[in-house]
């Protein structure tokens, strides 16, 4: 966990000891509910040591029938009642004296009530104290072996997406992306479509993105990535990212570090990188707000970009319609009014049948 994390979940801790603590005003309440709405990690960390804090009072439970401070043998507690499953041996241990020191504070906190607040706000922190490490112990190991978490778009519709460690993932029409967090890395699998991403800095895990046989890494910033079959299309709007390609031959990883303002489109052929600004970089990722961007564009390519958000397709009638160029920017929502446009500013006849719309040149 790095210093930012740690102090995110210290945070948290100190704000359940004060709730718990007694002399909880409404003032106590609204600060911590802005707190909470700051960030998703805020909330992410409280309600895990929330959920350990409820746990406690019951993890004598977990020791019945033995002695008092007396731990369980060795791999009894292996599989807990929370379900983890201890990697080895010192973790094992780890994990057992941090769920007795949790009850130890528990009961400390419980038999204070009564006595002073100033003391009774002492006990319930150290008693947070203990939760935390015991959320750290049971939640890292949680984290390790958390299962993918499978999100989708529909034609048409956009998704923003909150992940658990900060970062930010917005998805475009007709996307599959699985998202798996652990403590080594924050993995994403780009399965079709596109997502941009704003990633919350963490140098100790890496944020990939696998998108076929492409990977592309980044610590802290913003990207998208779309993938199309086998071809791989990334926009860098803030920060470097690293491009890792699956070489053919099998004698490595051959690297493209695209910086901000830069794109990159991979290919069964190769790499082609191209050098851009910033803004150039967030009129490519116009699609966010709703908006399709073309600068002299093919209308055969124009026509394919509208029909990804469509699921009434324009189609094009003859390869002299194909070949006309096209500059502005569109709503991607609404293909008809593209059509009406296409006929007022080009040589264009548009047929508009039940379920597509024609464009023949005229």
């Amino acid at each position: 966990m790095n210093a930012g994390s740690r102090q995110i979940e210290h945070d948290a801790a100190a704000w359940l000891a004060r709730r718990d603590g007694g002399d909880w005003s409404a003032e106590q309440a609204a600060a911590l509910e802005r707190w909470l709405a700051a960030a998703t990690a805020h909330r992410v960390a409280f309600l895990r040591l929330e959920s350990a804090w409820a746990e406690s009072d019951r993890l004598k439970a977990l020791g019945a029938g033995l002695p008092r401070g007396e731990l369980p043998e060795r791999g009894r507690w292996t599989q807990n009642r929370f379900g983890l499953r201890a990697r080895s041996a010192d973790e094992a241990e780890a994990h057992r004296r941090a769920l007795v020191d949790a009850a130890a504070a528990a009961r400390v906190e419980r038999r204070a009530r009564g006595r002073a607040p100033a003391r009774r706000l002492a006990a319930a922190a150290i008693a947070a104290t203990a939760v935390l490490a015991l959320a750290l112990s049971w939640g890292w190991q949680r984290y390790e072996r958390v299962q993918p978490q499978a999100y989708r778009t529909a034609v048409g519709d956009l998704r923003e997406i909150a992940l658990a460690d900060g970062s930010a993932a917005t998805m475009n029409s007709d996307s599959a992306i699985e998202v798996a967090l652990s403590r080594h890395e924050r993995h994403i699998d780009l399965q079709r479509g596109e997502a941009y991403f704003e990633v919350a800095k963490d140098a100790a895990r890496p944020f990939a993105v696998q998108a076929g046989e492409r990977r592309i890494v980044a610590v802290g910033t913003r990207f998208s990535v779309r993938r199309d079959g086998d071809e791989v299309r990334v926009v860098v709007s803030e920060g470097t990212v690293r491009l890792e390609s699956a070489h053919q031959d099998g004698r490595g990883q051959p690297v493209t570090l695209l910086p901000a303002g830069s794109s990159a489109l991979a290919t069964a052929a190769g790499v082609l990188v191209r050098d851009g600004s910033i803004a150039d970089a967030e009129r490519a990722l116009d699609w966010r707000r709703g908006y399709l961007v073309f600068l002299d564009t093919p209308l055969a390519v124009a026509v394919a970009e509208f029909n990804r958000y469509n699921l009434r397709p324009l189609v094009i009638g003859d390869a002299s319609a194909a070949q006309l160029r096209i500059g502005g920017s569109f709503r991607w929502s609404n293909a008809e009014v593209f059509a009406n446009l296409l006929e007022q500013a080009l040589p264009v006849r548009a047929e508009r049948e039940a379920e597509r719309i024609v464009l023949y040149s005229r």
